[in-house]
Order: structure tokens, then C-alpha cells, then sequence
């Protein structure tokens, strides 16, 4: 872990300092992903100590374990009683194509619709597979990209390496972080328990990194609101992510909700967004009129594959980066199969989330921006080296916490925690809820 933590502590600026690791083994892959798990967590923790060491003079001390790490990795919650709906759309997956292999992502219906624009509707994988095997990987890609669908074709490092955005990637930094120092600081409203507490936190991220983020912030006592469209669901990890938050529903194209969007972010303190680059200047919102209407925000945001370069606009999620970047290719190789072999868990999402998170505590007293991406963060897992043949040991009843959390689905328990930070337990105060199941307003509204 020691190599991927210092890059990333160099990144945010934090001491180059070990962390103490407890467990041992590691998730099987072709890369060091519990390694990746750890270092990311572990950064996350050493920007709330570095925090508290500026509010109380005391710099608490961080231990991460490395199973609870990985299984955070996967999924927190366990289910007493009820399941959770399957995470992939039916249709979503990876398919041969004349000259290779192609991912369709099809969980969003806008998704699963420009997919099926582009190749005729498709009852099932069966259906979908035969259509695809008459296109070649790259014409399929642009195809589905330019109806508005997501879709990856496999590329090996090499070739990522030579394509302008795979080197586009290589020109910019892990985290993008450019502080504001002009602003004045708020006055520190938490403790040593609840480091975070009275930080606005508006969230208008989805699956997957920033709701990480965001649940992270919320488990050290910030009033994150998640906001989502009307029409939006994302029903197999509503129920993992939500943890900590309240949610509620706005049309950004509405003009009333357009006005109580703005009365929100003026109260912010920390705006997270996972918009494309150029979305969010499309509603009206782009950066300059962020900071209009929120001077000193700490403005943190992500994309697929990267900031730069002919996609920094282009839709995409981890399984689409994993396939565009390399990472399925390698996997292949190191499994010998004859198939894309993916990371065994969305480990490109859940690094970027703890980063956005530290990146977001990192400017807190002193306000400004931060941009990461998956595909960086790729770089980051690719450059690192192979994984370890350490076995990881099973999940068992004892990694669980003795408390119920009552959602609305039914009862369910959440993994320990795997950050100790002395002194600062994460815990969360609300359950996980529903999309849309809040008011759209703060808890405590400035005066």
C-alpha cells in the first residue's frame, strides 16, 4: 500500500506518513485492489486528522483494516429478511463483437433505449448478443455513444495508451485541488467526535463514487442532501449509498425547484456533482455562477475519463473505464480466460469517492475546487503493479455491528467500519432511505 498512499498523499498535500494496517490478505485481481481500498480509506482518515490537529492542536491517530476495506469495497449493508434488487440491468454486460469485445452499460432506460436505438430492441442478453457480433467493437462504441448511450470497447494498456484520451489522462494530476485562500473561514461548529458537524454538504452525485463521498462525509456529522430528479432511481445501491443522508427531489429544468436548488447552494459548504463536464454549464450552473451564487464553496467534482482530451465530456461509469483503460484486458491475461475479466468489485468508484471526500475535507477553512476522474484513478490502480496471491479471508458474523439499521426496506446490519480514527468513530445518524423521501431544505438554514 505504502507507494499508492504516498502518491495520494502527495496529491492532497498531506505528510508522508505510514498508516498502521490490521488484517491481512487481499482481494483476488490482477491488481492490488485491497491495496487501493486501503490507501484511499487511509487518506480519507488522514485528512480528518489533519483537520483536527488545525482545530484541537491534537493530531489523532488512523488504523485500517484490511478486510473490512475490501468488503466496503463491495457493499456495507446486509440485509435481514429482504434482498436487494440486482444491480445490473438485464442487457448490461459484455459481448463479442466481429473483432473483440464491447461493454453496454443499460442500467439508466435512457441508456438501455439508446442502446437499443442503435441495435433494435433486445428482450434479453440472448437477443442482444447476435445483434452485436455483426459490428465491429469501435463502430459499435461510437454507435451507442452517439445516440447517448455508454458503452466501452476492451483495449489493452498499450492501446490505451496510445489513444488521445488514454493520454490525456497521463497529463493530469490524481486530484486537480485549487484552494481559495482569500475566503474567510467559517468558524468550526463541530468536535472531536463529530469533526464535520454543522458543514452543508449538497450532493448531486450518483452511482457511484460521489454517493461513497458523500456517506463518508455524513458519518463524520455533515448535513449532506442528496438531491436526484424526479424520474430518478438507481434501486440496487440506493440502499448501500444513502447511509447518513437525507434525499430529495428537484427538476433542475423547473423554475421554481431551480430557485430552491439555488437557495440551497448558496447555504452550502461543499458542493459535490458527478455531471458530465459540460452539464452542468448547460442547466446554467458552470462553475463561474457556482461561485456566484456561493462564494468560498468548496466545489468538488468527478467524471469518467478525465478533465481534458476528445472525452472529457463523454458518459461513462467504472465497468466502462475498466474496459477503455486496460484493466479488463489485463484481467484477462491474468486469469487466462477467454473473456474481459473486470476488477472484482467497482474499486475505480469507490478509491474516487474517498478521494473526493479528502479532497473535500482538505479545503475546508479556506473554500475551492477539486476535479477527479475514474480514468486517473485507473492510472493510478495500473501503475501501482500486480496484486498479491495473499488470500483474503471470508466475511463472518463478527464483522458485523450488534445495531439494527431500520430502512424502509426492512432491518439490516453494516459491516464495521474499517477507518479507526482515536477519538472519531464513524457513525451515521440516519438509515438509509428512499430517493425523493425528504424536503429539499437544510437542516439548520442560515439566518
Amino acid at each position: 500500500m505504502t507507494d499508492l498512499l504516498t502518491s495520494i498523499q502527495a496529491e492532497l498535500g498531506l505528510p508522508h506518513t505510514q498508516v498502521k494496517l490490521t488484517s491481512s490478505g487481499a482481494l483476488p485481481s490482477a491488481f492490488a485492489v485491497t491495496d487501493l481500498a486501503c490507501a484511499s480509506i487511509a487518506a480519507a482518515g488522514q485528512a480528518v486528522s489533519q483537520w483536527l490537529q488545525q482545530q484541537t492542536g491534537r493530531l489523532p491517530t488512523l488504523e485500517v483494516d484490511r478486510r473490512l476495506a475490501s468488503f466496503w469495497f463491495a457493499t456495507s449493508i446486509r440485509p435481514v429478511g429482504w434482498s436487494i434488487p440486482p444491480l445490473w440491468d438485464p442487457v448490461a454486460g459484455d459481448y463479442a463483437t466481429q473483432d473483440g469485445w464491447i461493454r453496454l452499460h443499460t442500467n439508466a432506460p435512457h441508456h438501455r433505449a439508446a442502446a437499443e436505438k442503435v441495435l433494435g430492441d433486445c428482450a434479453d442478453r440472448a437477443a442482444m448478443a447476435s445483434k452485436v457480433a455483426q459490428w465491429t467493437k469501435g463502430d459499435l462504441e461510437q454507435a451507442v455513444v452517439d445516440a447517448g448511450g455508454c458503452a466501452a470497447e476492451m483495449r489493452s494498456w498499450a492501446q490505451w495508451q496510445a489513444h488521445p484520451q488514454g493520454q490525456a489522462v497521463n497529463a493530469e494530476p490524481l486530484i486537480q485541488l485549487a484552494d481559495n485562500s482569500r475566503q474567510s473561514a467559517k468558524p468550526w461548529q463541530g468536535s472531536v467526535a463529530q469533526p464535520l458537524a454543522g458543514i452543508k454538504v449538497l450532493d448531486l452525485t450518483r452511482v457511484l463514487a460521489g454517493p461513497i463521498a458523500s456517506r463518508f462525509l455524513a458519518g463524520l456529522g455533515a448535513d449532506v442532501l442528496r438531491i436526484d430528479p424526479p424520474t430518478w432511481n438507481e434501486p440496487g445501491v440506493v440502499p448501500e449509498v444513502t447511509l447518513g443522508k437525507r434525499c430529495a427531489h428537484l427538476d433542475l429544468h423547473d423554475k421554481t425547484d431551480r430557485a430552491v436548488f439555488e437557495s440551497l447552494l448558496k447555504d452550502a459548504d461543499i458542493l459535490l456533482h458527478g455531471y458530465r463536464a459540460d452539464a452542468l454549464e448547460r442547466l446554467g450552473y458552470g462553475a463561474a455562477e457556482r461561485q456566484k451564487l456561493a462564494p468560498g464553496l468548496i466545489d468538488v467534482s468527478l467524471n469518467a475519463y478525465g478533465w481534458s482530451g476528445p472525452w472529457q465530456n463523454r458518459r461513462g461509469f467504472d465497468s466502462l473505464v475498466q474496459m477503455s483503460s486496460g484493466i479488463a484486458d489485463a484481467g484477462m491475461q491474468w486469469k487466462r480466460a477467454d473473456k474481459p475479466t473486470p476488477l472484482p468489485l467497482q474499486a475505480l468508484d469507490h478509491a474516487t469517492g474517498y478521494l473526493m471526500a479528502a479532497s473535500a475535507i482538505r479545503l475546508l477553512g479556506r473554500g475551492g475546487s477539486a476535479r477527479l476522474s475514474l480514468a486517473r484513478t485507473a492510472k493510478l490502480l495500473i501503475e501501482n503493479g500486480p496484486g498479491t496471491d495473499e488470500p483474503l479471508r471470508a466475511e463472518d458474523h463478527n464483522d458485523q455491528g450488534l445495531l439494527v439499521e431500520q430502512t424502509p426496506w426492512g432491518p439490516a446490519h453494516r459491516l464495521h467500519v474499517p477507518l479507526k480514527i482515536t477519538g472519531t468513530p464513524l457513525q451515521w445518524a440516519r438509515a438509509a432511505s428512499e430517493l425523493g423521501s425528504h424536503r429539499a431544505q437544510w437542516i439548520h438554514p442560515s439566518p
